[in-house]
Parts: C-alpha cells; sequence; structure tokens
C-alpha cells in the first residue's frame, strides 16, 4: 500500500488499514463479480436495451443491503445506490452496453463490474472512513450518450469526483478520448428510368457519393488530432431506377468539443456541394448528444496510479510510452461538470485493439478476470484516498478549476 507524504502516522496507518479492508472484500466477493462480468458477457446487450445487465447488477446491490434505485434519472436501465450523509461524496461508474455483431469488444462487462466491486468494497468502510459513495449504472456509452442523458436529469449534480476504468492493451493513465458528434444525412433527387429517360433523374446516390469524395479530400487539411468517418445506408433500390433517396451515417471528432464545431460546419459543407452538383436536396440531422473531450483529473490520476501499483500494476503516460488509445466517451462530458478520471486497465496482449472480436475474447480471459479484480480494488482505495487524505480533495478540486470554462456539454 502507498504511504501518503504529509499525513500523521496515526492517518496513515487508519488509510492504510481501510485498504486492506476493502482489498479483502473484493477478494471476498470476487466469485459473484466474476459470475456477474461473465453473465454480461454472454448477454451482449445495445444502447438503452441493457435490461439483462441492469437486473443482475441491481439484484447484487440488493443483496449487499444498499437498496439501489432501479430505473433511474428517466432512464429504463439506469441505476444509483447511495451511501453515507456526510463526508466527500464519490462516485464509482458502471458501464454495460455491449456493440452490434462483436458484443463486449469494449469490455463493457469489466467496466461493470469492476466499478460494482468497488461500490461494494467501498460501501463496508464508508461508514468508518466518513465518506459518501454513489454506485452508478450509465446505460448507453456506444453512442446512446446515457450519462449525458443522466446529467440533464441531474445524476452527477453535488458529486466531489468521479472515476472508471475501462479496459485496454495497456496500463494507461488515461484514454485520448476527444470530442465526436454523430450526424444522419438524407440526399433527396428524382427517381427516373436509367435507360430510357436518365436525363429526367437527378441520382441521390451520386450526391452520396460526390459528398463521400468531398470528405476524402477534406481530410488531407484537419489536423492530426481530428477524425471523419462515415458509411452509406441505403442507395436506391434496382440499378435501372435512378435513386431518388440516399442516406449516410457519419462520425465527426475533434480534439475538444469547442474545436468540434467549426469542423462540423466544413463537412456540412461537404455534403451540400455533393448535393449542389446532382441537382438533390439534402438533409443533416445531428444526435442530441456530443461526446466532449475526457478532461483528467491529475490528482486523482495519482492517488490511482499508486494504488494500482501496490496492486503489481504500473500504469504508464500514454504519451511518455508512445502508445495512444484514441475514442470517445460521454465519460467526458462528466469530466467537464465533476473531477473525473478514465485510466486504462490492461485486458489484452499490446497490440489487440478494442472494439474487435479478438478483444471481445480477453474481455472473458483470466486476464479479464484479473481487471476486474484489480480494477475494483484500485478504484476502491482511490476512494479511501479522497476521502481521508489530507488536502486531497482540495487539490482535487484546484485542479478542476483549471479546466476550460463556459462549454456547453449537455
Amino acid at each position: 500500500m502507498s504511504v501518503h507524504e504529509g499525513e500523521n502516522p496515526q492517518a496513515v496507518a487508519e488509510i492504510e488499514s481501510l485498504k486492506l479492508a476493502v482489498c479483502a472484500e473484493v477478494d471476498r466477493i470476487a466469485p459473484q463479480l466474476l459470475h456477474a462480468s461473465h453473465e454480461i458477457h454472454a448477454h451482449p446487450e445495445f444502447n438503452f436495451q441493457e435490461h439483462f445487465a441492469h437486473d443482475l447488477l441491481t439484484d447484487m446491490l440488493d443483496q449487499a443491503g444498499l437498496s439501489p434505485q432501479r430505473h433511474a434519472y428517466g432512464l429504463d436501465t439506469a441505476f444509483e445506490s447511495r451511501v453515507g450523509d456526510t463526508g466527500p461524496d464519490v462516485a464509482v461508474l458502471c458501464e454495460y452496453d455491449a456493440l452490434p455483431g462483436i458484443g463486449h469488444a469494449c469490455g463493457h462487462n469489466i467496466i461493470a463490474t469492476a466499478g460494482l466491486g468497488a461500490g461494494l468494497a467501498a460501501a463496508v468502510v464508508a461508514g468508518r472512513a466518513r465518506g459518501r459513495l454513489r454506485i452508478m449504472g450509465t446505460p448507453a456509452e456506444e453512442g446512446g450518450g446515457g450519462k449525458i442523458e443522466m446529467a440533464r436529469n441531474g445524476a452527477f449534480q453535488g458529486l466531489d469526483a468521479a472515476m472508471m476504468v475501462h479496459p485496454a492493451d495497456a496500463d494507461l493513465i488515461r484514454m485520448d478520448a476527444i470530442a465526436v458528434q454523430q450526424a444522419d444525412v438524407q440526399f433527396n433527387g428524382k427517381a427516373a428510368h436509367a435507360a430510357a429517360a436518365p436525363q429526367e433523374g437527378r441520382n441521390a446516390l451520386d450526391a452520396a457519393v460526390l459528398s463521400y469524395m468531398n470528405v476524402a479530400a477534406l481530410r488531407q487539411h484537419i489536423l492530426p488530432t481530428e477524425r471523419i468517418h462515415g458509411i452509406f445506408r441505403t442507395g436506391g433500390d434496382k440499378p435501372n431506377i435512378v435513386p431518388a433517396e440516399a442516406t449516410m451515417q457519419w462520425m465527426v471528432r475533434s480534439q475538444t468539443i469547442a474545436s468540434l464545431q467549426p469542423l462540423k460546419q466544413r463537412v456540412l459543407a461537404c455534403f451540400e456541394g455533393g448535393a449542389m452538383a446532382c441537382g438533390c436536396t439534402t438533409s443533416t440531422v445531428w444526435d442530441n448528444v456530443t461526446y466532449a473531450d475526457m478532461i483528467d483529473n491529475g490528482p486523482m490520476v495519482q492517488s490511482y496510479v499508486a494504488n494500482a501499483a501496490s496492486l503489481g500494476r504500473t500504469v504508464e503516460n500514454p504519451v511518455v510510452l508512445g502508445k495512444r488509445v484514441v475514442g470517445s466517451t460521454d465519460m467526458g462530458n462528466i469530466s467537464y461538470l465533476v473531477p473525473s478520471i478514465h485510466p486504462m486497465i490492461q485486458v489484452a496482449p499490446d497490440g489487440v485493439a478494442i472494439h474487435t472480436l479478438d478483444f471481445a475474447r480477453w474481455a472473458a480471459s483470466p486476464q479479464g478476470d484479473r481487471a476486474v479484480l484489480d480494477g475494483a480494488k484500485a478504484m476502491a482505495m482511490t476512494v479511501i484516498d479522497l476521502w481521508c487524505q489530507t488536502g486531497l480533495i482540495e487539490a482535487v478540486q484546484t485542479s478542476f478549476g483549471e479546466r476550460p470554462k463556459g462549454v456547453e456539454v449537455l
């Protein structure tokens, strides 16, 4: 266990005793946590449909006497348990949705059960440590923005800190989580017989194809940290009919939620140009959730790194290591509202990327099981630090105060 500089010996001993207690509790409930991880892995569910995982996790909270609020904050598959009535209020977050076709290729079964394990363990000592705890089930991270919807309904108000761990192929202090918004794009033209009267047609598929090529050209002139990627959804019914309608889906990503806005306008110009060239019209509907970039709280990261080290995990800085895991998460929005961390915990060998079938297999492996238990212990010990370590909450708040102000994340 780590020794906290600046603490008197008695306080240090108490903190270390609390950490031993939460680690022992994780070990005690390990069979239940690993069973839950494998059950969620075997029953992949998509955005806002995670009924099996919701019921499984809330039943475990009920069995522990933590009286979860099911269907919390207006979302059918969200939940929350609260413990304690005094001291710093810290949230441990669980995710449990999966991906179409590749199941738990992002390892949310591990996120769910590591978070639950951390919460259950910390709850055992919350009274002794004089801290408050929330165990929060947050659905639909994979594009649905469940945390954003929960935040709009007041879920994260009054919190002093929030945390979760995310599986990866390395132990990293953070993911390079960049801002993203998704759009559905429609092109409308005019149908005609492609052989008998092609001059009467206005080809919506051509408009979509030209728009795709416009974006491909735009990609040469955007920042290295920005991403634009899309697919064709529909493009006609038969080759001898000029397509009157075509649809696409796009994701636009930028380093921050602020820099995302001008990039979206450049992408819209690509769609409009393609439509104009073909005599068609276009309309774009942006999702009502925009994922923000992640602001990792430095003092919280330091606490997590020290606690993970006590478990034999060396958590690296991806910049120093030269290994970036780039993606987007609605945890980024929460990090603008509450001091937060989102470290990566190694589940798979180096080079096995998330969102692949290979990674899905590792998420139910012995290495995945170890990540559940180590993640639960490292987070529970970090909760102890936030509750008990002198000056840590103040340092967390000071660091949080340095985030960009006036940014709309909800």
